[in-house]
Parts: structure tokens; C-alpha cells; sequence
């Protein structure tokens, strides 16, 4: 096999264990259960990441490939309506069949077929297929961080709140006091034309294009990322009982939901609050970034605290020119956001990448001149550009490798189950 066949069958089935491996921890049990219809049960993502290599790689390149199950075409289409019926996405709970042992035979039997494809294929169709594989990873890479996060909010609703996995050796110290060398600085943004969007060296999804200009004005990035004790004196200033912090939509969940904190904190009355974490429940670690709020209260808390979030082109802009961190490695599979080291040192944004995502003020819309991709992949992204905010960076839940300035992230404005957290910018 040409080198560059072999790298990409070497990267397919790294990407491919990676999803088993994220699952090796959970029981048949832990595998099958939804616990919200924004969730999807673990075996369900095995099996659709699979479905998405049979339907739109084997069955388009090979026509007579032997299928492993007729009806797992319904059972395991996400959205893709060009693609025929599919399984209400609220009820992916009740699939208690096929079991996680058919699901494992499911991925293996697909991951030979693909590879012996990968093998086979005349040169002249090599491109073409080495493309829709790449996109088939890294659409398996955004499942596997949902996996993270949707078995988080399964574990939660547990009332003896199981850990995922067993906690690190040693827990951050919890502090009332933001310790020397981490205080908020602001980094100057200024004004002019810059440059939005993928730049087209390596993978990019279609709503990352066309590149294009964008107009800045002077702004003030924050260096950092909002921190769990800032986020704690926001609360006990009222944030959540003061409406003037507030968008409409965000105090009517406020009213109606009982919001009071980030998702998964826990004894807020007490003087030492706690969250829930893969790792099970610990106490805050106030130098931690704060994480599992909605773009509402991200926004609120930016109102109190007399800024504003950035814009998605301002975000870019700032990790293109400014931030040290862009191209650095994801800490991936972490149960948490680390707090950031008190070095004096260093100096620039940082956090940029690898700990929360982080809301923008930006609505989630296509780029100038941007066009849907044909056929049934071109259903993967734009017709969600409506009602959603746009995220960018990456978590640390999000896998080695699937980090870049141009990534646009979106959920709606009231998602919280999400790593998502808050940078501040301010007018300059």
C-alpha cells in the first residue's frame, strides 16, 4: 500500500479504537440509557459513526457491498433526510437491540471493508475517497467528545454520582483566593481588516469556507478564561436573582428552569461548593475555568462584569495574531478544565484552545458566498445556521488533533451539558 494510503488506514484505526476505548469503562448498562433527548446513548454513537462509514463511503464506492444489517439504516441515520426514515432521535434510549456486542461486531466488520477498500481502490478514485474518509473521522472525533459529554450528564442523574474514571492522584487545591500571577489581563485587539476562515491547507468542515475579509474595531481580548471563583462572586452578587444581567430568553430560563449555578455544581449554600466531574464530585477549584454554562449566562456574566463577549471574528483574529496557544496540543480526555499556571512569565492569550469552549457573540450563520456541499454531506452543517451561537477553541474533551483556529462550533443559546465557558472582551 502507497505511503500515503498507509497513513490514512494507520490514522482510520486510531480513530476508530479511540471511540472503543472511550466506552471500555462503561457497562452494557451505562451504554444503552439517554438520559435527555440533546443526548445520545454511547452504543448509539458506535453505531451511527459506523453507519456513517457503510452508508457514505462503502455503499457509495462499492454498491454491492454485503450490508451487516438492512435495518440499521433507519436505527442509526442522524438527520440525513435524503437518506431515507430514521429513528425519532429522543427515543435512541429504547433501542436496547442490537446489544453493545452486535454494535462491536457491527464496527468491525465496516472497519475491514473500508480498509480492504482503502487497499484496492485504482489511484485514479483515491482522492475523492481519501476525502470523504477524513471527513468521516473527523465527524467520528465530534461524537466521541459528545460521548464525553453525554456520559457525564448520564452519570449525573445517578443520586450517588458514579465517576466515569477513578480521580487523579491529586485534586487542585481549593482556594477562596485567586493566587498572585492569575489575574484578568487584556491583550489590545486592533482595528483593520482581517482574514476569517479556514485557510485550506488540511481538513476544514464546509462551514469553516469560503475564507474572507472581516472589519475589527480596537477591542480588548481578556488573556485568560473566566475562572470558577469569579464565576461563584458573580452568583453571590445576585447574578442569577438580578434580571438587568440578563437577555429576555435567558431570565425566562432562569425563572422557569431554577437556574442558580453552572450545571453540576452542587452545595451552593455551603462556604466550599462542589461540582460534579467524569471523576466523580469533588469541591470547586476556584482557579479552574468555569465550565457547563449556557451562552445566557455567559453573557450575563459578562454584563456584570461591565464587558462583552468577543465576536467569532474577533476570537480568530486574536488566536491567528496574538495567541502563543493556537497550535498547541489538546489536552484531551481530561475530567476537567485545568486551571491556568500562575507563570508570570508568560505573556499573550492563553487558554485559547484545549479547555472550555468558548461562546461568542456571534449567531450562528453562513459565511459570504458559502455553498452547501452536494448530496447528503451536504446536510452536515448548513441547514442548522439558524437560532444557534457560535463557539470557538476547543474543550478538554475534544480529541488530539481535531483543534484549529477556523473551527466553528455552535449549540443553542441554552446549552449547558456542553464544556463551554467565557472569555470577555470590551470595547476599546
Amino acid at each position: 500500500m502507497p505511503a500515503e494510503r498507509m497513513a490514512l488506514a494507520t490514522q482510520f484505526e486510531q480513530v476508530r479504537l479511540h471511540s472503543l476505548q472511550i466506552a471500555e469503562p462503561l457497562s452494557a448498562e451505562d451504554q444503552c440509557v439517554q438520559s435527555m433527548p440533546d443526548a445520545s446513548p454511547v452504543k448509539w454513537h458506535l453505531a451511527h459513526t459506523t453507519w456513517f462509514f457503510e452508508r457514505l463511503v462503502l455503499q457509495a464506492w462499492q454498491p454491492a457491498h454485503p450490508v451487516f444489517d438492512v435495518g440499521f439504516d433507519r436505527l442509526f441515520n442522524s438527520y440525513y433526510e435524503s437518506l431515507g426514515e430514521r429513528h425519532p432521535r429522543a427515543q435512541r434510549g429504547l433501542l436496547t437491540r442490537p446489544d453493545a456486542a452486535t454494535v462491536r461486531l457491527y464496527r468491525a466488520h465496516v472497519d475491514a471493508a473500508v480498509l480492504a477498500l482503502m487497499a484496492q481502490l485504482p489511484a485514479d478514485g483515491w482522492h475523492a475517497l481519501a476525502k470523504r474518509l477524513v471527513l468521516g473521522l473527523h465527524h467520528e472525533q465530534q461524537h466521541q467528545e459528545l460521548m464525553y459529554t453525554d456520559v457525564k450528564h448520564l452519570l449525573h442523574q445517578n443520586p450517588l454520582w458514579p465517576a466515569y474514571r477513578e480521580p487523579a492522584p491529586c485534586v487542585p487545591a481549593h482556594s477562596e483566593v485567586l493566587q498572585p500571577g492569575v489575574a484578568m489581563g487584556w491583550t489590545r485587539l486592533s482595528a483593520g481588516l482581517s482574514q476569517a476562515g479556514h485557510t485550506g491547507e488540511g481538513f476544514a468542515f464546509d462551514n469553516e469556507l469560503p475564507r474572507h475579509a472581516t472589519l475589527l474595531s480596537n477591542a480588548w481580548m481578556a488573556d485568560r478564561l473566566v475562572t470558577c471563583g469569579e464565576y461563584l462572586a458573580f452568583m453571590r452578587d445576585g447574578g442569577y436573582e438580578r434580571h438587568e444581567f440578563w437577555f429576555s430568553d435567558g431570565w425566562a430560563k432562569v425563572r422557569g428552569e431554577g437556574w442558580r449555578a453552572p450545571l453540576y455544581w452542587h452545595d451552593l449554600d455551603a462556604a466550599h461548593p462542589k461540582m460534579f466531574t467524569l471523576s466523580g464530585l469533588r469541591p470547586i477549584d476556584l482557579l479552574e475555568p468555569v465550565s457547563h454554562v449556557s451562552y445566557y449566562e455567559a453573557a450575563a456574566f459578562a454584563q456584570w462584569a461591565q464587558a462583552r463577549l468577543p465576536t467569532e471574528f474577533e476570537w480568530e483574529a486574536a488566536c491567528s495574531r496574538l495567541g502563543p496557544e493556537t497550535s498547541a496540543a489538546t489536552p484531551s480526555n481530561a475530567a476537567a478544565p485545568h486551571p491556568r499556571a500562575a507563570d508570570l512569565s508568560r505573556v499573550g492569550l492563553q487558554q485559547m484552545t484545549g479547555e472550555v469552549w468558548q461562546w461568542t457573540a456571534s449567531s450562528y450563520e453562513a459565511y459570504p458566498g458559502y455553498r452547501a456541499l452536494p448530496g447528503a454531506v451536504g446536510e452536515y452543517n448548513g441547514k442548522f445556521m439558524v437560532g444557534q451561537r457560535v463557539l470557538r477553541g476547543s474543550s478538554c474533551a475534544t480529541p488530539a488533533g481535531h483543534t484549529r483556529t477556523s473551527y466553528r462550533n455552535f449549540f443553542p443559546p441554552e446549552a449547558r451539558w456542553q464544556f463551554s465557558g467565557i472569555r470577555l472582551a470590551k470595547n476599546a
